[in-house]
C-alpha cells in the first residue's frame, strides 16, 4: 500500500442517529457514518499505481481521444468482440442495450437478473426470466457451479416463444443475485447450443469475468493450466456481445461499455450513445478513466491477484463457519452472502428480515452491507419463483486488509450470538422500481 485512509468507528449513539435519519436504509447513511463499508465491489476497489500513473495520460480531445484507441483494443484483444461503445458504467450500458433490443411483449432470460438488469428490462415493456440451476436455490449446496443456466428449461422456453419474442438470451458471470457464483465454460457451450439452434444471440454481463474464469481454472476438469485471459477468450467466443461494468473486474471507479460482434446493432446503440452519454470515443467518461479501466482490465487477469482477491472471500467465510453463522457455500467470488432465513428464522417475510439484518449489521460495530431478498426484488422475480432472501457482504478489490476482515467477522459473529433479540422492520416509503435504494424503513413493532 503506498496510501492509507483514515476511517473512524463512530460510537454506537452515533450509529443510531445515522440509522433513524437515513429511514433505516444504508444506502442512504454518509461514507464517514461507516467503519467498514461492504456495500458493494462496485467502483469501490483501489486502484493501482499503474493505473493512476496512466491517468496522467488522459487525452481529453471530445472525438478521436487516444485512450479510447487504447481502450478499444484492449477490450477487443481481450474478449474479440469487434465493436466496442464506451459507457459510464454498467447500467448505462444495459440502457443502451435493453433501450435497442428488448421491447414490449418479449422475454429475456438469464441465469438471475441483479437489479438494475432487470429493471432495464421491464422498463422496455419485457419480462425478465430467471433461469438458474435447481443448486442455485440450495444455499448448502456444495456444487461448484451454482451460477450455471438450466439448459433444458432454456430450451423449452425458446422452443415454445421462438426467436421473435426473445430477442437475446443473457448470462451473469458471476451470479450475483444467488451468491457471487460461477458459470462453468462447459455450460456455457450448451446455452450457446440452445441459442444457435433458436436463432437467438447470447450476450453476457462480463462484470466479474475475471473471477469467473479464475473458478473455472479452478474447478473444471482440464482448465487448469489454461491462463485467466485465454480461458476468457474461451468465453467470449461463445457470445454476440456483452455488457461491462468496468467497476468490478475493470478495477476502476468508474466505467463500463457494450460490445458486440453485429455491425448494425453497433451502429444504433452509438446513435443512443451520442444521445445519452456522449461521442462514441468517450461514452460519458474522462478519457483518463478509460486509460485507467485498460490498464485495470489486464490486472484483473492476474493470477496472483485473483488468488489473493477469492483468498480473503475465503478467509473471512473461514472466520464466519468457526462460528457456525449460515451463509452461501461455497463461497462466492466477491463477497460473503449471509443465508437470513437460517440467521433470523424468527422473523417473517413480512418483517423484512434481511433488511433487518442488514440494520443490525450497522447498529453492531459501523459494518455497511446489503440486503439481497424481499426490498431488493420485493415483488418476487419475474418469472415466480420466490426470491432468496441474502445478505450480501460485498469485498472491495484491494481495499481491506485481513484484520479488517476479523473486525467484520467478529461483528457478525455478535450479532449471531444475539440473534433471537433482532426485531424486524417495516417499509414505510418506496420509489416504483429499484426500491432499495430510496426505500425508508421503521421498526416493525
Amino acid at each position: 500500500m503506498k496510501v492509507v485512509e483514515r476511517i473512524r468507528l463512530p460510537p454506537p449513539e452515533e450509529r443510531e442517529a445515522a440509522l433513524r435519519k437515513a429511514g433505516y436504509n444504508l444506502f442512504q447513511l454518509q461514507s464517514d457514518d461507516v467503519y467498514i463499508d461492504l456495500l458493494t465491489d462496485s467502483g469501490t476497489s483501489a486502484m493501482s499505481d499503474r493505473q493512476w500513473a496512466a491517468m496522467m495520460l488522459g487525452d481529453e480531445s471530445y472525438a478521436g481521444s487516444r485512450n479510447f484507441a487504447h481502450f478499444e483494443s484492449t477490450v477487443r484483444e481481450l474478449t474479440g468482440f469487434p465493436h466496442i461503445i464506451p459507457a459510464h458504467q454498467g447500467r448505462a450500458a444495459e440502457n443502451l442495450l435493453f433501450s435497442m433490443m428488448a421491447k414490449p411483449g418479449t422475454i429475456v432470460p438469464n441465469n438471475m437478473h441483479f437489479d438494475t438488469t432487470r429493471a432495464h428490462v421491464e422498463r422496455n415493456g419485457a419480462k425478465a426470466v430467471n433461469l438458474a440451476i435447481a443448486e442455485a436455490y440450495d444455499l448448502q449446496s456444495p456444487y461448484p457451479f451454482k451460477g450455471n443456466v438450466d439448459v433444458p428449461r432454456l430450451e423449452q422456453l425458446l422452443a415454445h416463444e421462438g426467436a421473435a419474442k426473445v430477442p437475446l438470451v443473457m448470462v451473469t458471470l458471476t451470479n450475483n443475485t444467488g451468491g457471487g457464483q460461477p458459470v462453468s465454460l462447459a455450460n456455457l457451450i450448451e446455452v450457446q447450443r440452445a441459442c444457435r439452434v433458436a436463432g437467438v444471440p447470447l450476450y453476457l454481463d462480463m462484470c466479474r469475468w475475471a473471477e469467473n474464469a479464475f473458478f473455472i481454472r479452478e474447478r473444471e476438469p482440464g482448465m487448469g493450466a489454461v491462463s485467466i485471459p485465454e480461458i476468457g477468450r474461451r468465453v467470449f467466443d461463445l457470445a454476440e456481445g456483452a455488457t461491462m461494468s468496468a467497476k468490478k473486474d475493470g478495477l476502476v471507479n468508474i466505467g463500463g461499455f457494450v460490445a458486440t460482434r453485429d455491425a448494425a446493432l453497433a451502429g444504433r446503440l452509438k446513435e443512443q450513445l451520442i444521445l445519452f452519454e456522449g461521442f462514441p470515443t468517450y461514452g460519458g467518461l474522462a478519457r483518463r478513466d478509460l486509460e485507467a479501466a485498460s490498464v485495470g482490465l489486464r490486472e484483473a487477469c492476474d493470477l496472483d491477484y485473483l488468488t489473493h482477491r477469492i483468498g480473503q472471500v475465503r478467509y473471512l467465510a473461514a472466520l464466519l463457519e468457526a462460528e457456525g453463522v449460515p451463509f452461501v457455500r461455497p463461497p462466492g467470488g466477491h463477497g460473503i452472502y449471509l443465508d437470513v432465513a437460517r440467521f433470523l428464522p424468527h422473523l417473517p417475510t413480512s418483517e423484512l428480515p434481511g433488511q433487518s439484518l442488514v440494520i443490525e449489521l450497522y447498529r453492531e460495530g459501523a459494518v455497511r452491507t446489503v440486503e439481497v431478498g424481499a426490498v431488493m426484488f420485493g415483488d418476487g422475480e419475474s418469472d415466480g419463483h420466490a426470491p432468496l432472501e441474502l445478505v450480501r457482504l460485498a469485498i472491495p478489490r484491494r481495499v481491506y486488509t485481513s484484520a479488517h476482515l476479523a473486525y467484520v467477522a467478529d461483528v457478525v459473529r455478535r450479532v449471531w450470538e444475539r440473534r433471537d433479540q433482532v426485531r424486524g422492520v417495516r417499509m414505510v416509503e418506496a420509489p416504483e422500481r429499484l426500491r432499495h435504494f430510496l426505500a425508508k424503513f421503521a421498526p416493525a413493532v
